[in-house]
């Protein structure tokens, strides 16, 4: 019959004295009462002589047991002398070994169905039986309730303890049937990778070592048995939990019940027994988040005819783009020339004081300055090369500032509550007609500085001055040539994609265009993408300018928790290299219905991710986090979520941002202020239904830069009975405000009549297997997707709920989203439609540059991004550098954070540099 010897007891009882005692009131430690021949005297000194038993579950006894619970205390024959205590509903069979998750899921039910019972116990103590001291001027309610609390807190963990007890009298009697098949001394029993084992025992002989009684085995085990008194939780480093979970694999790494149930819910006791979270390699523990370079992050090494591939196939794509930047460099000289009246080989260019850790920008445009461009001598105003271009052709504009400022009326007004004409929406300051200030050009092409309303001293001209060494720009443009002409370009094969026009698993249908081909998306699985054929097929659809999708990318990494409580836990852990742990405790989110910043408890704000907030009118209420951690130093921050992000990118040659041969981004040498292209994680809330109002939301925008979107961890939100009927009400009342807002401005026909006329569009409505629903749009077709929404502008809501009355740029002002509505009157009036499909858990995105795209959130979503420069998409990020310096001077969008001419100049450099370290090619020798 199974038991639980003192012998393990005194273990216990040992443990509980050295972890405990300080953090519960002061109890007595009671044995179990006999109901034999045996005395409390004989139990003492059973206690006191046995030896510690080795167990792979670590129990702690921190109180008595409890009252009601009887125990029978028995003792066994003359040859072992030990008593044991053995719980009176526990019934052994021959065969019946016990398995570590049995046992777990049974004491959660016994401690459910006697919860009650405890509750009813303890209300039935009398007062006497408390220790603690209460003062007189407490309210008799308090006072109960904090008794009661505390009594039910001791109620539970003595449950525990029995259930544990009932535990190791199994794991005991499981033990001797093993000795006895074995012919093994009871008394001389240590567990051996040699013994005979039934399958069925395996776990738990992984949990178990059972120590002999005698001096020699004693001496074997101290260090085990210090192991045991000194074992704390590798998660909470806690020492008085009551189970640790030691590893098999390493033996030594524990864990204890409560943090395997709260951080690894994926993982049973059974295979953190097996093979822990250590070991697994996406451990939580705060010593784990912030350790870098536990796991390889690159999924694919290449081979030295791989790399010069690359590398040819870079430099030949960049090589047109660094000849732009040269001639435009080579005309400004000559113009420069005539000014001197000397030949342009003879013009000497003054290298102007610049640092490495500093940007220049153009003082009228905001656009990065690479290299040439013109000073003042005086005021030190400084004029990038296109602007001295657009100067002399008279065509430079005066870029004034955006003079629009939403009104706030007020929480009833966004929820429909109140209607008022949309003129007075918006605040928009009356521009006075000023004439333009006029630059002063002289006949040989000379500037005088800008005049003092834009920014200069309107007196000293303009001197030509470089950053860059002279002759850097044509020295590399010449090396690079004589480079490539050296080699017998192997640019990717063309595979002629015949993608099938029906869906399948590589491909899927995001749109139903009839005059073209480019309906499905190109969608590999994560096993298939280190496939030489799988890169050239992705390159084949990146280079047309088209969105790919990577499959199941999650399952390639180690495993660790996206969980965003572990990340703010990891966070608030190294608070101290970014901001102090009281800023921590609240977080700044994006209302999605004012799109105004407001500050949350962070705790609430994860709450709510994944149970949901409301308004006090039922109507949800959408919180996201973007760009968090607010800090362009996220591989710092969580340096092991960066390595396990990193590990999970597919198609690493364009997307990793460290490392990716083909990534411009990467080529910037140390010592550089470089872009900040990310990780940033995205946090968000979200529903199936479209709100229409206060959607969680990312609006139609534009990156200048390539980006890839993954999405690592959802929660879903389910609205109650009484939610629904508020919403639908509200919605109703949304409506009628529209319409009185938009009396007046066409609207002839009923929403039933326009709904009945649209054409179909893939709107994903239904779809219960996904969790972000994305719209991206063709680059071809942004010329008609900006005149709709420029003809459509009023129809859209941005601050504050109030109607967007102006535009400076329809895309890049990011204020609007086009609803399933939208969608269908775009195509039925300018015959355009986006790439629309739904972003699953463990899924890839890839954004190309210049495609202009928005994002809803079908469920709480976190998703992290990284952006990246290709060079195929070299022309999309210049084209989008132009437009955004023609936008308004304090418009968001208008800096040119990116620096693409500087990242063609580095990453052509630091190509030649390692084509040169390569091993020389051995080409076949001919046959005689």
């Amino acid at each position: 019959m199974g038991s639980v010897s003192l012998e393990h007891y005194s273990l216990l009882m040992e443990n509980s004295l050295t972890y405990s005692w300080w953090t519960k009131k002061k109890r007595s430690f009671r044995l179990f009462k006999s109901k034999g021949s045996a005395s409390r005297r004989g139990d003492k000194e059973a206690c006191t002589s046995s030896k510690p038993v080795i167990s792979r579950v670590y129990c702690r006894k921190r109180k008595h047991s409890v009252d009601d619970q009887d125990l029978a205390l028995e003792t066994n024959d003359k040859r072992s002398s030990k008593v044991e205590a053995v719980p009176k509903d526990v019934k052994h069979s021959s065969d019946d070994d016990i398995m570590l998750s049995d046992w777990i899921t049974r004491r959660r039910n016994t401690v459910e169905n006697r919860e009650d019972k405890g509750k009813e116990e303890v209300d039935a103590k009398s007062e006497d039986d408390d220790d603690c001291t209460i003062l007189e001027n407490q309210s008799s309610k308090r006072f109960t309730s904090k008794r009661k609390d505390r009594r039910q807190l001791e109620l539970e963990e003595d449950m525990e303890w029995e259930e544990e007890v009932n535990l190791i009298s199994k794991m005991k009697a499981s033990s001797r049937r093993r000795r006895k098949a074995s012919n093994i001394p009871e008394n001389d029993t240590v567990a051996t990778s040699s013994q005979s084992r039934s399958p069925d025992s395996e776990v738990l002989d992984a949990l178990l070592k059972i120590g002999s009684s005698d001096d020699s085995t004693t001496i074997r085990n101290t260090s085990k048995e210090s192991k045991e008194r000194n074992a704390i939780c590798h998660q909470c480093l806690k020492g008085e939990r009551v189970t640790l979970l030691i590893c098999r694999e390493c033996k030594d790494t524990m864990y204890c019940l409560q943090c395997t149930r709260k951080w690894y819910p994926q993982l049973s006791e059974d295979h953190v027994v097996d093979k822990c979270p250590s070991c697994r390699k996406n451990c939580n523990c705060s010593r784990c988040l912030h350790l870098n370079g536990l796991i390889k992050t690159s999924n694919k090494e290449l081979s030295s005819s791989e790399r010069r591939q690359h590398l040819q196939y870079l430099i030949s794509l960049m090589l047109p783009f660094l000849k732009k930047i040269s001639e435009s460099q080579s005309e400004e000289i000559e113009i420069e020339a005539k000014v001197q009246g000397i030949l342009p080989s003879e013009v000497d260019v003054n290298r102007a004081v610049s640092y490495c850790d500093e940007r220049v920008y153009c003082d009228h445009c905001a656009t990065s300055i690479v290299d040439l461009h013109r000073s003042c001598p005086k005021c030190s105003y400084e004029l990038c090369l296109k602007c001295c271009q657009e100067i002399r052709q008279g065509s430079i504009s005066e870029r004034p500032e955006i003079k629009l400022h939403y009104v706030d009326k007020g929480y009833k007004y966004m929820h429909g509550l109140e209607m008022e004409p949309s003129s007075s929406s918006v605040s928009e300051e009356d521009e006075e007609a000023k004439p333009s200030p006029q630059w002063n050009v002289g006949f040989n092409g000379s500037i005088t500085c800008a005049p003092k309303a834009l920014g200069g001293c309107g007196e000293c001209t303009l001197k030509l001055q470089r950053i860059l060494p002279r002759m850097r720009m044509s020295d590399l443009e010449q090396k690079a040539e004589t480079l490539l002409a050296s080699y017998i370009i192997s640019l990717p094969r063309a595979l002629n994609c015949k993608c099938s026009a029906l869906e399948t698993d590589m491909r899927r249908k995001a749109a139903s265009r009839t005059t073209s081909n480019d309906n499905y998306l190109f969608c590999p699985d994560s096993l298939d993408i280190l496939k030489e054929e799988e890169l050239l097929h992705f390159q084949e659809h990146w280079a047309k300018g088209e969105p790919v999708i990577a499959r199941n990318v999650l399952d390639s990494t180690p495993g660790l928790s996206w969980e965003p409580m572990v990340m703010w836990r990891a966070l608030c852990e190294n608070a101290d290299l970014s901001t102090s742990s009281s800023k921590m405790s609240h977080v700044r989110a994006i209302d999605c219905l004012s799109q105004c910043e407001v500050e949350v408890n962070t705790r609430d704000f994860f709450e709510g991710y994944s149970k949901g907030r409301t308004y006090e009118n039922f109507w949800p209420e959408m919180l996201k986090l973007k760009d968090w951690p607010p800090s362009d130093k996220f591989e710092d921050l969580l340096p092991r979520h960066c390595d396990e992000f990193i590990s999970a990118l597919p198609f690493q040659e364009y997307s990793d941002p460290r490392t990716g041969i083909l990534n411009i981004a990467a080529k910037l040498p140390e010592g550089l202020i470089k872009p900040d292209l990310g990780p940033k994680t995205y946090i968000a809330y979200g529903i199936p239904d479209e709100l229409g109002r206060g959607d969680s939301v990312t609006k139609l925008h534009c990156d200048m830069s390539d980006a890839v979107n993954i999405l690592t961890h959802t929660a879903e939100v389910t609205l109650s009975q009484e939610q629904i009927s508020a919403v639908k009400d509200i919605k109703q009342k949304h409506k009628e405000q529209n319409r009185f807002e938009t009396n007046g401005t066409g609207v002839a026909c009923s929403q039933e009549e326009v709904e009945k006329n649209m054409p179909e569009i893939l709107s994903h409505e239904n779809d219960e297997t996904g969790n972000a629903l994305w719209d991206i749009f063709r680059r071809e077709d942004i010329p008609k997707l900006e005149e709709y929404l420029r003809k459509h502008c009023k129809e859209f809501r941005h601050a504050y709920c109030c109607p967007v009355t102006k535009v400076y740029h329809p895309i890049h002002d990011q204020s609007c989203y086009l609803t399933v509505e939208h969608k269908r009157k775009l195509k039925a009036e300018f015959g355009i439609e986006p790439w629309t499909f739904v972003q699953k858990l463990g899924e890839a995105v890839f954004i190309p540059a210049g495609c202009p795209h928005q994002v809803r959130n079908l469920k709480s979503c976190t998703k992290v991004a990284v952006d990246f420069v290709s060079p195929e998409n070299i022309k999309e990020c210049l084209r989008l550098t132009e437009e955004f310096r023609q936008l308004p001077k304090n418009h968001k969008a208008r800096e040119d954070k990116l620096e693409i001419k500087k990242m063609v100049i580095y990453a052509i450099e630091q190509a030649l540099i390692e084509l040169e370290t390569l091993p020389k090619e051995t080409k076949p020798v001919p046959n005689s």
